[in-house]
């Protein structure tokens, strides 16, 4: 009984979290319903959350107000008790009998928030954190933390942050690059891991999509600066495809053009073509241009050619372990995204596939 007690505690408390975070994710901010906690939370920490989402960008200039309030949306949207309940009841009752360990997570940096999930994932499952923050990202889930803290004294030292040298830990989540992970797998081998590596995204066009599908699309690409392992970094066309539309409705993201280090990485980029001659076609934003690489410079968009659309559907792409998301026109078997979802992942949306609380519940 208690440790289902302790189970509905803390998805009481995560849904106390997801309705502060709420108040983030639009500029309108202060939630006015009244209610006693939120009141007292709001006092501690309202100025502090919304000053850093204002000013997080001053430490990393790609993390704008905009993608902040953002991921902070998405945060929210997970963190309702119908989609916390939801996901854990996949798991039955092997969540009330875990032992606690203490899991070292080493987080990536490249969009806002990106170790949130494999901080939820620990606590829920009842273990201790030990987290290494990236230096791109060491603010936000700090506050977050001690938020958390505030609403469930019982939590507080559950989530620890080290900036030195990870010791005393039972088992390791390690999120980098490809390179990176060769480290993490010679550091942390010994000990039960999820090392995850370099993952890109794609997109699946037909040539029949609408301006508004192709709106969603354009945010599928561009929203993180396309940094994430979920934007999309290529596209599939078919053989004789016309650009034109596509060109025209990615103009809603025109000033993108105006953020000094996507500028900069474009102006590179278009010089970098020109010179060397490669075809493109230029936005005045973004370069799009055919190649068969997956990942994609900043500001550049890949595409291949298809001929048959069932080429494309083969499972043996959209079952790449180099593939994070696939997004198209028309969701096929879970297997493809409707343009517009690549940045909205459900609870159970595993980076790299990998089932994160299976791994946590059998350490």
């Amino acid at each position: 009984m208690l440790k289902i007690m302790r189970k509905k505690e803390i998805i009481g408390t995560l849904e106390k979290l997801g309705i502060f975070l709420g108040q983030f994710s639009n500029p309108a901010g202060r939630n006015l319903t009244v209610m006693p906690w939120l009141e007292e939370l709001n006092k501690e920490f309202f100025q502090p959350m919304d000053t850093l989402v204002q000013n997080v960008h001053i430490h990393n200039p790609w993390f704008t107000g905009e993608n902040v309030r953002y991921a902070l949306k998405v945060a929210a949207t997970w963190l309702s008790a119908e989609s916390l309940v939801n996901w854990l009841s996949c798991y039955g009752n092997k969540t009330d009998t875990v032992q606690e360990k203490t899991v070292a997570v080493v987080m990536a940096g490249n969009i806002p928030m990106v170790g949130f999930h494999d901080m939820l994932c620990v606590l829920v499952c009842g273990h201790r954190l030990l987290g290494k923050l990236s230096v791109k990202d060491d603010q936000l889930l700090k506050l977050i933390s001690d938020i958390i803290s505030a609403i469930n004294g019982e939590l507080e030292g559950k989530i620890v942050f080290e900036e030195g040298r990870l010791k005393d830990f039972d088992a390791v989540i390690a999120t980098g690059s490809d390179n990176t992970a060769r480290y993490f797998e010679y550091y942390f081998g010994k000990y039960p891991n999820i090392i995850r590596k370099n993952r890109n995204s794609a997109a699946i066009i037909d040539g029949l999509e609408t301006k508004e599908d192709l709106e969603k699309l354009a945010d599928d690409v561009f929203r993180y600066f396309g940094l994430g392992c979920r934007s999309v970094s290529k596209l599939y066309i078919p053989a004789d495809y016309d650009f034109s539309l596509l060109i025209e409705t990615f103009s809603k993201y025109s000033h993108i053009a105006n953020h000094n280090h996507w500028a900069n990485n474009y102006e590179y980029q278009r010089a970098v073509n020109l010179i060397d001659r490669i075809p493109h076609l230029d936005t005045g934003f973004l370069l799009i241009k055919e190649n068969s690489n997956l990942s994609s410079p900043i500001s550049v968009l890949h595409y291949e050619k298809y001929d048959h659309l069932e080429n494309v559907l083969d499972p043996a792409l959209t079952g790449s372990d180099k593939i994070q998301c696939i997004t198209g026109r028309q969701p096929v078997d879970g297997r493809i995204l409707e343009f517009g979802k690549a940045q909205e992942p459900g609870l159970g949306d595993y980076a790299d596939n990998i089932d994160t609380i299976e791994f946590l519940l059998n350490l």
